[in-house]
């Protein structure tokens, strides 16, 4: 079921599809399982070495260990000499900033936004012209998914940065959200202390259930009132939950962002549409459309379980650019995990994901996936999904059939006999 691998893919997600194809390969060639050849008392010889080597290159005694340091190159990409004269000094130094030696990354992003965002936003706003303007929207763009999946990391874990840069980790946030179109502190708001609290449920303001999730209207309906009424309809909820601070601070979040923007429109309107509203409203929507394909494919039987309500994706544009985005499914099961174990953890579950029936495909992203469904392709979700357990053996027919009753919409009589509540 495995198609040609990308070249792009990470080293671990090389490993991880492997490993994979290695388990559909020994499930249609019983006689050359790893139970015939392997102590019976373990793990199977290529599920043990493949966890040992995933583990090795997050390991910083081991000589597999590579720190991550860019999205778009690793280490063998990198000319000898550059990396010799900048990479590894650059590496070195960042390593004693950063939290996690792994995550050298994170500080090249902050440093690639603050010197390269701010100078062009401001420099808008004193000397606006077209060509500009469009060149700033089209880098924002290019830089919002790996800044967002950054700060996502960042509110999970309360910063990046160790802890003798405290201070600074928690103003970079505030210089760069509304750049990259978050209003401040929202994201943390509605993704740690709503999403995942109530995790895709009927209580959940961006839940999909009650959509049918391969059809246009329901999607656009579903974007549409995102856009329009988080902003009132997210401290509502906390005010309902009895969790008025929450309430209070999330609505003080969201109107001192517009104040702010209306601000800046007073100085120059038409840097600030280009600089803060654009970008304000592509982020909301570009989030609907990525939580929509994390969560399009319900089970109909158990879709409170973490396995059945989200996926995992092994592709380039999650993983590689996006920190590990792919492995929803993975976050769902602890939300503080750090993204470079996300590989290792899903080797070690992999029997829960099998027993859970989780749903794995490959070559495809979240915005794929959402516009995929929306055309209603259910067989080229079938060519990039990736069978575990009992899936094995079964026909691309069958898969794109399983899938299609993973998108069903539940009526609130559904909800109520599945949940046991509305909201």
């Amino acid at each position: 079921m495995i198609s040609q691998f990308h070249r792009f893919l990470t080293q671990p997600d090389l490993v991880v599809l492997n490993n994979l194809s290695r388990d559909i390969h020994t499930a249609e060639k019983p006689e050359l399982s790893p139970s015939h050849q392997g102590d019976p008392k373990g793990d199977p010889p290529d599920d043990a070495t493949t966890v040992q080597l995933l583990d090795s290159f997050n390991n910083e005694a081991s000589e597999n260990f590579q720190p991550t340091v860019f999205t778009g190159w690793d280490e063998k990409d990198i000319p000898k000499p550059i990396f010799r004269y900048l990479v590894q000094p650059y590496t070195s130094w960042a390593k004693r900033i950063v939290r996690r030696p792994t995550d050298v990354v994170f500080l090249t992003h902050i440093v690639l936004y603050l010197t390269t965002s701010v100078p062009s936003a401001l420099y808008l706003f004193y000397h606006f012209s077209w060509p500009h303007a469009i060149f700033h929207w089209v880098m924002q763009g290019w830089y919002c998914g790996s800044f967002t999946l950054m700060l996502h990391n960042h509110i999970h874990n309360n910063g990046l940065l160790a802890s003798r840069y405290t201070r600074f980790d928690k103003v970079w946030p505030y210089i760069l959200e509304p750049l990259m179109g978050h209003t401040w502190d929202s994201y943390y708001y509605h993704h740690v202390k709503h999403h995942h609290v109530e995790n895709n449920g009927p209580g959940d303001l961006s839940s999909t259930i009650r959509y049918q999730r391969d059809e246009l209207l329901h999607f656009l309906h579903y974007v549409g009132r995102f856009v329009a009424l988080i902003w009132i309809e997210l401290p509502l909820y906390f005010w309902r939950k009895n969790k008025k601070s929450l309430a209070w601070r999330t609505l003080a979040s969201e109107l001192s962002s517009y104040a702010f923007i209306a601000l800046m429109a007073r100085w120059n309107l038409r840097a600030t549409i280009f600089v803060l509203v654009v970008p304000l409203v592509q982020m909301r929507i570009g989030m609907m459309v990525g939580n929509w394909g994390q969560h399009a494919l319900v089970d109909e039987v158990e879709p409170d379980s973490d396995f059945r309500s989200s996926i995992t994706l092994i592709d380039v544009p999650s993983n590689r650019h996006c920190f590990n985005d792919g492995y929803h499914t993975s976050h769902h099961l602890n939300p503080r995990r750090h993204w470079r174990d996300h590989p290792v953890a899903f080797t070690k579950d992999k029997a829960r994901y099998s027993a859970g029936r989780a749903l794995v495909f490959h070559n495809i992203d979240y915005i794929m996936m959402t516009v995929t469904l929306l055309r209603k392709d259910y067989m080229h979700l079938a060519s990039c999904f990736v069978p575990i357990g009992d899936q094995i053996g079964m026909s691309q027919q069958e898969i794109a059939n399983l899938l299609k009753t993973k998108t069903q919409r539940f009526s609130e009589e559904d909800i109520m006999r599945k949940y046991g509540r509305l909201g």
